[in-house]
C-alpha cells in the first residue's frame, strides 16, 4: 500500500508483501547472490539512498531503515497499538531470551568496549524500565523503535537525518571519543563501541544516542540502526520486518536494508 503522501524515497519497498532488503545497488534495487557479496565485500550498503560504509566486523549485522513521515513528528499522534505492544506479555512475532542478550553484549565487546552496568545495550535498559512501568513515550518513530528492541532483543538507535552529515559509516570509536547523551549534558565515553558515524564524528551506538541527533517535534525522516549479530541467525531480517511493519501501519514511508 503506498503512503498517502510524497517521498524522496528511491526503493519502493512498502507493502503487505514487503521483505527485509539487502545491500542496494547502484539502480536502487535489492541485491542477491554474487552481486549481494560484493557488496559485503566492498564494506558499503545503501538504503534509500544513503550510503553506510561498514566495518569487517566477525559479527555485526546491522538493520538499516530509513522511515519518512506525513508530518513532523510532533504533529503526528502515536498509534494506540504501539502503546498496546509496549508490554512484556504483548503478542509480538518475535521474542527475545538469554542467548539473544549473550550474543548482543558478545558484538559490543568486539572491540574492547565493557557492555555492562550504566554502560549495558539500551535493550536490557527497556527490559527494565517496561516492567517497572517507566518507559514514557516519546514519539511515533522512537515509540516504534522501543516496541521492537523490545521484542527482539537487539539495540536501536534512531537518529533525525536532517541533523547527520554524510560521509556516513559504523565503526568502533576511538580511544578518546565521547559524546553528549542528553539535554543535561551528560556524556558517554565510546572507545570501543560500535557507533553510526558521520562527518562530525560517533552520534549513536547499541547504548545511548548522541543528543545532536536525536529526534524531535520537527522531525520528518529518520535513520535506524538495529544493532543485529550473525549469532543470532535471521532476527535482524525478522526485527527489521517487525519495524517496517508498525512504521507502515502508522502511516510512514519505509526503506530497509539488511547490513552484514
Amino acid at each position: 500500500m503506498e503512503a498517502p503522501f510524497d517521498s524522496p524515497l528511491h526503493v519502493a519497498s512498502t507493502g503487505p508483501d514487503r521483505e527485509a532488503l539487502g545491500p542496494i545497488g547502484s539502480e536502487g534495487l535489492a541485491l542477491r547472490g554474487e552481486a549481494r557479496d560484493d557488496a559485503r565485500a566492498a564494506g558499503r550498503y545503501r538504503v534509500a539512498m544513503l550510503d553506510v560504509a561498514l566495518p569487517d566486523h566477525p559479527s555485526l549485522e546491522a538493520g538499516l531503515l530509513v522511515a519518512t513521515f506525513a508530518e513532523p513528528l510532533g504533529a503526528l499522534p502515536v498509534p494506540e497499538f504501539l502503546g498496546e505492544l509496549l508490554r512484556p506479555d504483548a503478542r509480538a512475532p518475535l521474542s527475545s531470551d538469554d542467548d539473544v542478550r549473550a550474543a548482543v553484549r558478545d558484538l559490543l565487546r568486539h572491540g574492547g568496549y565493557k557492555p555492562t552496568g550504566r554502560g549495558k545495550p539500551s535493550s536490557e535498559y527497556l527490559v527494565r524500565a517496561v516492567a517497572e512501568q517507566r518507559l514514557p513515550s516519546i514519539n511515533l518513530a522512537v515509540d516504534a523503535c522501543n516496541v521492537v528492541s523490545l521484542h527482539s532483543g537487539l539495540p536501536i538507535s534512531v537518529v533525525d537525518l536532517e541533523r547527520v552529515r554524510p560521509p556516513l559509516s559504523i565503526a568502533h570509536g576511538e580511544a578518546d571519543a565521547s559524546y553528549v547523551f542528553n539535554a543535561s549534558g551528560q556524556q558517554i565515553s565510546v572507545a570501543g563501541l560500535l557507533c553510526l558515524c558521520d562527518a562530525d564524528g560517533p552520534c549513536a551506538n547499541a547504548v545511548k544516542d548522541s543528543q545532536r541527533t536525536k529526534t524531535h517535534a520537527g522531525t520528518r525522516s529518520t535513520l535506524s540502526v538495529i544493532w543485529g549479530t550473525r549469532n543470532s541467525p535471521g532476527r535482524t531480517a525478522s526485527a527489521l520486518a517487525f519495524y517496517a511493519e508498525l512504521l507502515e501501519r502508522a502511516g510512514a514511508r519505509v526503506e530497509t536494508s539488511c547490513a552484514g
